[in-house]
């Protein structure tokens, strides 16, 4: 009886005892669990007040169409801050007067060239507008390896006169930015340059007729080559870096040669050619090109396939193609080493939409090539033989598939698609290695 009373005991002393521990176990959870909320709302309300401190708004969302008032607003405010900015750059007078101080504390007149410390002291007479280009960082990147630390003042007005120049145009685009958003839309572009055209002397000669046709010439190479995402706008910043308004403007030499102007796309010789050789084709005169004129394009070469695969994969209407898109086929094919054209040949080219070429697609264009030599009453070369060289020539990371990337970096893009898209780019890589023998005059 005592034994079974011991147990009992037991029992009661275990059951009572594992009891107060979870009544302890869950006093101190519960108290955790305050003390971990507590000090998290703390310091939640720490960091939400430093991050209003250093954190500022960055957005800031754009006006409605209906929001009249807020659109004028922000229009006036954009207007006068641009204003601003035009006020703070330097104008012809003052350059001039930048020159001239650069030329009286230059150390030698015979070498031009001028030290650091009279370098400050033309910055300190000058007066604040030149200041952002007087710079310490300034001096030591227009260094020429002069022993003695001296800089040629021709390179320090050349410098100043660049930015100036940027600058200036960049207020000038952002005139044109209608959204505010530092990027100009198709619209905006072809508003920029119809204002910019009769400022050019060497167009003075255009027809007023001329001018919607040469205005959209001129947009569609910096669309081909700016717009890469195909997102119908352009970064101010981006026609900046590029050199495409560098060959516009420089339209305004009045005695520009002959040889320049035929080499540079805004010209008046260029697009009256490019327009010209449009009108050539259209020989049903209806203002637009089928598959069947498109193939009188240059020597008249280009493969059957080729041209199906431009009307399957660029726009057109009713099956025909108007002047712009002519303009983007134009550019790739006259530009063919330069990455944005290659991905407009490579989107063609792709007839499976699966990012890569491999033997059968490279086969299915090649055979058209076969079928013209065969016209021209030559053998047939093996497409074995050019598959071959065509991936040797790339060399891609993968032996079975040819990837843009590929294309771009192997640096003979333009061959590898002159081969499969033209008879002429074919026959020309081929006898790449005659050498024709002028016969001897005794």
């Amino acid at each position: 009886i005592n034994l079974l009373a011991l147990k009992m005991d037991l029992k009661t002393l275990l059951r009572q005892k594992l009891a107060n521990k979870k009544n302890e176990n869950a006093g101190d959870a519960t108290k955790e669990d305050e003390y971990f909320q507590e000090n998290l709302n703390k310091m939640g309300k720490k960091l939400a007040h430093a991050k209003s401190k250093t954190i500022p708004r960055f957005f800031w969302r754009l006006p409605k169409e209906d929001e009249l008032l807020k659109q004028k607003l922000r229009e006036e405010t954009r207007s006068n801050f641009l204003q601003r900015r035009s006020r703070q750059l330097l104008d012809n007078n003052e350059l001039k007067a930048l020159w001239m101080l650069l030329d009286q504390y230059q150390t030698n007149p015979e070498e031009q060239l001028i030290n650091y410390k009279d370098f400050l002291k033309v910055a300190q007479l000058a007066g604040p507008k030149v200041h952002p280009y007087f710079t310490a960082a300034i001096f030591a990147k227009l260094q020429q390896g002069d022993l003695q630390g001296r800089v040629s003042i021709m390179s320090i007005f050349n410098y100043v006169m660049r930015k100036v120049w940027l600058q200036q145009t960049r207020v000038g685009l952002s005139l044109y930015d209608a959204s505010g958003q530092g990027y100009l839309r198709e619209a905006d572009l072809e508003n920029y340059i119809s204002e910019l055209l009769p400022t050019l002397p060497q167009l003075e000669g255009l027809e007023r007729s001329f001018h919607s046709f040469y205005v959209c010439t001129a947009v569609r190479k910096f669309l081909f080559f700016l717009d890469t995402q195909r997102a119908g706008r352009i970064r101010i910043l981006d026609i900046l870096a590029c050199s495409f308004l560098d060959d516009l403007l420089e339209l305004r030499d009045e005695e520009l040669s002959k040889e320049i102007q035929e080499q540079n796309w805004f010209s008046a010789p260029s697009a009256l050619r490019v327009y010209g050789h449009y009108l050539n084709l259209d020989r049903d005169h209806n203002g637009m090109l089928s598959q069947s004129e498109l193939a009188g394009y240059g020597s008249g070469t280009l493969t059957e396939p080729f041209l199906e695969r431009v009307f399957q994969t660029c726009l057109t209407y009713g099956g025909e193609m108007d002047y712009k898109t002519y303009l983007d086929l134009v550019l790739a094919l006259e530009n063919r080493t330069e990455p944005q054209a290659l991905a407009f040949i490579f989107r063609i080219l792709d007839i499976k939409g699966q990012g890569y070429l491999d033997a059968f697609t490279l086969n299915y264009f090649f055979r058209a090539i076969q079928e013209q030599m065969r016209a021209h009453g030559a053998e047939p070369v093996s497409f074995q033989d050019v598959k071959d060289e065509l991936f040797d020539m790339v060399r891609p990371k993968d032996l079975e598939k040819i990837t843009l990337h590929d294309l771009i970096s192997c640096g003979q893009g333009d061959t590898f698609v002159s081969i499969l898209i033209e008879f002429h780019g074919f026959w020309a890589y081929e006898n790449r290695e005659a050498v024709t023998v002028e016969p001897t005059q005794d």
